[in-house]
């Protein structure tokens, strides 16, 4: 048999799963071309191994160790995909590199806008004035709620 048949075959499935990599949305999908790409460089290993003639058969030992490699990195893959799944109600790439960039602009603190009337509080607390009333921080704002009197 002729190397070139399978190495034919090896850069065809790789060049699928490079399509499937570059061009799949879906996070489940780019895994699969993922593996599409392993199992032709194990096609690749197996095929030169045997137009070798190698003694020792590394081609196909290695072969074995990346479809252990595979199986690990398939398993963790899509735990992760379900946990990101669970979280964000999608498994869309372009959707969730987008949450991510939106949700570290929302954490970020904005100095520009004040409150005016928490400045003159702040104000009053820094001359020497009254102390501000105590109150409770607001959780999702991180602003001061005022206590409210009780009759």
């Amino acid at each position: 048999m002729h190397l070139a048949y399978p190495a034919v075959l090896a850069a065809l499935l790789f060049c699928v799963g490079l399509y499937g990599v570059l061009a799949r949305r879906n996070a489940i999908l780019v895994l699969m071309s993922v593996e599409l790409m392993l199992n032709a460089v194990n096609l690749n290993l197996v095929a030169f191994d045997v137009w070798l003639r190698d003694t020792l058969h590394s081609g196909q030992a290695l072969t074995l160790f990346t479809i252990a490699i595979a199986a690990a990195e398939i398993g963790i893959g899509l735990a992760i995909v379900l946990a990101v799944y669970r979280n964000r109600g999608t498994s869309d790439i372009d959707r969730l590199r987008d949450t991510a960039e939106t949700d570290e602009a929302e954490k970020l603190p904005d100095t520009a806008e004040t409150d005016p009337a928490d400045a003159d509080t702040d104000a009053d607390a820094d001359a020497g004035g009254t102390e501000p009333t105590p109150g409770r921080v607001d959780g999702k704002t991180g602003k001061t709620k005022k206590a409210e009197a009780t009759t």
